[in-house]
């Protein structure tokens, strides 16, 4: 006990040393306030702007907040902490402040007055004074998400997405009149519950069964059950999911092994996967890289010759990327090859990498290698000649 205040009081004195160094605030986004017309009342907004957005051309989707009192950070820290992931674009997040006792009534018998609030005021708002895409994603909790349920299916179609979480609600009308639509195009919800939520859970499983048994066209849906979650404890997860499910197709792809590659479609998946990924959300529609290497990689880990040799041919233009540009990758394809008895395409990667890269580290291995090849071929000259150049590397 005597060393646990000790402690105690070394950390308290330490954090009271650091704090008198110096120390600033830390500011995320800022805050707005618009006067609504419809609703008859001043409105806070907060306003999140991504990362190098001042200096950026390009145009932001926005993920609106519903209680961003709440949970207007979630929809922030979704986005940073999935960065380098590349699991989403960078967004613009809004978030939408509604206290209590309003929000019971703006989201239930005044929900239509706060649809038009959404469209008319907030929206325009952020889009006369942001750089918007027509990307628009709704985020609700509890009541709210009562509400975004309906919105989704609403003729307006001003949501290309809703996520909710521990609640979802729209009636058998609602579903229909949506699945009616002629100029409906493909929207995306998403809706995360849980059993030990007592509060709403049965209507909110009851809205997941009726879109089921219904499956309204033009409607990407998914339900999922975090039953380790309560009432209060779920939203972020459930943000976080529901973007992954509107941005499905987003991330570049990853395979686990060339079979997974395989089972998936192959080369006709690959290829339709990025045009539709590059159609939906304005990317190239040529196969990433990434995906290019990791699938060679994948083939020469697992010692897949034949499906080496595909990728080597299908992705060749990847071979003069800067992932490439070493005496360490050229000797390694060439030891590949040359394992492989492909001595032709061994010797090619061992004269560029020689030739390219003469990297001390690698020379010893690609001129061995290199001798290797051409005595295989039957050379017998070349082959001693490079065999010497090792010797005297070595020496």
């Amino acid at each position: 006990m005597k060393l646990f205040i000790i402690a105690l009081i070394y950390c308290f004195l330490s954090a009271n040393t650091f704090a008198q160094q110096g120390s600033s605030e830390i500011s995320i986004g800022t805050n707005h306030t618009i006067h609504s017309k419809i609703l008859n009342q001043d409105r806070e907004l907060q306003v999140y702007l991504p990362d190098n957005y001042k200096d950026s051309g390009k145009l932001y989707p926005v993920l609106y907040i519903l209680d961003g009192q709440w949970y207007f950070l979630n929809g922030i820290a979704i986005q940073k902490s999935t960065r380098s992931s590349h699991y989403f674009p960078d967004m613009i997040v809004v978030g939408i402040k509604t206290t209590n006792p309003l929000r019971r009534s703006l989201y239930g018998r005044n929900s239509e007055n706060f649809l038009l609030f959404l469209e008319k005021e907030v929206i325009k708002y952020v889009d006369d004074n942001f750089k918007t895409t027509n990307t628009r994603i709704l985020f609700g909790w509890e009541n709210a998400a009562n509400f975004a349920s309906s919105v989704i299916l609403h003729e307006k179609q001003i949501f290309d997405a809703v996520i909710v979480s521990n609640g979802a609600f729209a009636s058998n009308e609602e579903i229909d009149a949506f699945d009616a639509l002629e100029n409906s195009t493909i929207k995306y919800l998403y809706i995360a519950g849980s059993t030990k939520d007592i509060y709403s859970i049965g209507y909110s499983e009851a809205f997941s069964n009726a879109l089921q048994e219904k499956n309204p066209k033009n409607l990407m849906y998914k339900s999922e059950l975090f039953n380790d979650e309560t009432h209060g404890s779920l939203s972020y997860l459930a943000m976080h999911f529901g973007l992954k499910h509107y941005y499905h197709n987003y991330l570049p792809l990853n395979f686990s092994s060339i079979k997974d590659y395989e089972n998936k479609g192959g080369i006709e998946y690959l290829t339709n996967y990025f045009k539709e990924r590059g159609n939906r959300f304005g990317l190239s529609t040529e196969i990433d890289d990434s995906v290019k290497n990791t699938l060679i990689w994948l083939a020469w880990s697992s010692d897949n010759f034949n499906s080496f040799k595909y990728f080597m041919t299908q992705f060749s233009e990847v071979l003069s990327t800067r992932r490439y540009a070493s005496g360490y990758w050229q000797n390694r394809i060439g030891q590949f090859y040359l394992k492989h008895k492909d001595y032709d395409s061994a010797i090619k990667h061992f004269k560029h990498g020689i030739a390219t890269f003469p990297d001390a580290r690698q020379l010893k291995d690609m001129y061995s290698g290199l001798g290797d090849a051409y005595m295989a071929k039957g050379d017998i000259r070349k082959g001693k000649q490079m065999h010497r150049k090792v010797k005297s590397i070595q020496n």
